[in-house]
């Protein structure tokens, strides 16, 4: 998600989840070929297993993309087909590019050229349809070039993309959910592995929504509700969790917090992460409070965390 699955996010969700896929922000193609790939693509292997989403419509833009990514650490990249932002329609790419299925199926096939059979796994993320789109004919249409292509993993958010009149806030909000359709495209392409996307509040409600189905992705309740994260791993994978409680998760975080500070990173870039992480224990609103109104105060370092921190209750559920 742009400019919240930051890589100082995803050190903080290592310590809730070391089995889940993390997705990094999306990343243009032409940034990836004109600006510097290492600072766009920053990361650390200890956020692995970690996806990198691209943005694109150019088949031979994305195709110097993967080139220039493929080598670094990412176990797949992902083509965002599903964004209805205005800045992303202007580039003809995001949910605007479902409109040419067969510009999407040339742009699939350069970025699996490009990664090769040892390089990341190449993905699509997708919304059911866009606009005025009759999705019980189309969605199957645009399933069937991805079943002809190389690619074998789709993400599918079970909402359209409506283009014109809603901001991306109500893209997530106004049109309504289907999930009943991509359990019907499941049975349709099974072969296919199909990953349920779209208004899952836990873990549990991911379980039970994609059960049939090969996965689903967690997005704005993982981010809001981080705590969310500790149940991926127990429930999902059969595992433990990195650290039993959120406070024992984000007293592990502080060794990657002081080493930001002293790169000379702001302690807000890092906090506004973590605001989120409490609700609805005793503490948690001056939790927030703390971290929201101190933490962009010159010379703030890990002992705001600390103090807010200190509000919450040892009491907390994990």
């Amino acid at each position: 998600m742009m400019e919240w699955t930051d890589r100082h996010w995803r050190r903080f969700a290592r310590t809730l989840t070391k089995c889940a896929l993390l997705y990094t922000e999306m990343v243009t193609a032409k940034a990836l070929i004109h600006g510097n790939v290492q600072q766009l693509t920053a990361h650390s292997p200890d956020e692995y297993p970690l996806a990198l989403q691209i943005g694109g419509a150019e088949p031979q833009e994305l195709f110097q993309a993967v080139i220039k990514t493929r080598d670094l650490g990412f176990c797949e990249i992902n083509l965002n087909l599903g964004c209805p932002s205005d800045r992303v329609q202007s580039g003809s790419f995001g949910a605007a590019l479902m409109k040419d299925p067969t510009r999407v199926a040339e742009c699939l096939d350069a970025m699996h050229q490009a990664s090769g059979t040892a390089g990341p796994e190449i993905t699509a993320k997708i919304r059911l349809g866009v606009d005025d789109d009759d999705v019980n004919k189309t969605l199957p249409e645009f399933l069937e070039m991805l079943n002809q292509s190389p690619i074998q993993r789709v993400i599918i958010h079970a909402r359209k993309a409506i283009l014109g009149g809603l901001s991306p806030k109500q893209n997530r909000e106004i049109p309504p959910l289907d999930y009943s359709i991509v359990h019907s495209m499941k049975k349709e392409f099974q072969a296919m592995r199909i990953i349920l996307n779209g208004g899952l509040e836990s873990v549990e409600h991911g379980l039970h929504e994609a059960e049939g189905l090969d996965g689903f992705m967690l997005g704005r309740a993982a981010y809001q509700k981080p705590q969310t994260l500790l149940r991926i791993d127990p429930l999902v994978f059969g595992q433990s969790a990195p650290h039993q409680t959120a406070r024992d998760a984000l007293l592990a975080y502080r060794p990657y917090v002081e080493s930001v500070l002293t790169s000379g990173f702001p302690l807000k870039h890092v906090t506004r992460h973590l605001v989120g992480l409490y609700h609805e224990v005793p503490g948690a609103r001056q939790f927030r409070r703390i971290l929201s109104e101190r933490a962009h105060q010159p010379g703030a370092d890990w002992s705001v965390i600390a103090e807010a921190l200190n509000t919450i209750q040892d009491t907390e559920q994990a």
